[in-house]
């Protein structure tokens, strides 16, 4: 099965190439973009971007993950779906800052739990932000998900230990707004 590509009213949603390595590494290198994500460290190392799309074809072969590129002419952030197991679905994302505010993590959010649902069968799909992170809230309330809980102090982000809020969908759930 090729990768799939999800268009919305103003993005396309694609895979990763290494042409976009350098794109990746200028807007992820942002300590704002840093700060509010799990995975991506500040300062953000040279060659890392790179490194992390060559890892999206095996994710995808072997049924982990899709990483989605989110373009709207240029690439502006990416958004991933991570297969948990047994029909469960984790949605993560960034935007890059230069493209806050303007509803794109909402638009490709949207678009990725409805191909999480409709084209990977999946039963439900969850996200999860640190708290300090309103935002990302706000982006997952708008996928029509339900605020699940909040663990304290979960993580440790640098040298802070930081809360999650958990929000998720379940399949029916999205059936009947859809």
């Amino acid at each position: 099965m090729p990768f799939p590509i999800l268009r919305t009213a103003r993005l396309t949603l694609r895979p990763f190439t290494m042409d976009d390595a350098p794109r990746v590494q200028e807007l992820v290198s942002a300590r704002e973009v840093a700060e509010n994500t799990l995975m991506i460290p500040h300062p953000y190392p040279d060659g890392a971007a790179a490194e992390w799309i060559a890892k999206h074809e095996a994710d995808f072969v072997e049924n982990r993950s899709h990483h989605f590129a989110i373009d709207d002419g240029q690439l502006v952030g990416a958004i991933g779906l991570i297969f948990k197991g047994d029909g469960i679905g984790e949605i993560g994302y960034w935007i890059g800052v230069p493209f806050w505010g303007r509803g794109y993590a909402s638009e490709a959010a949207n678009a990725v739990v409805r191909h999480g649902f409709e084209q990977c069968d999946l039963q439900r799909v969850f996200a999860c932000h640190f708290t300090r992170n309103a935002a990302s809230g706000r982006v997952l309330q708008k996928t029509g998900m339900t605020y699940e809980g909040t663990l304290r102090r979960h993580v440790k982000k640098w040298d802070e230990y930081v809360d999650l809020a958990f929000y998720g969908i379940l399949r029916d759930e999205w059936l009947s707004r859809a």
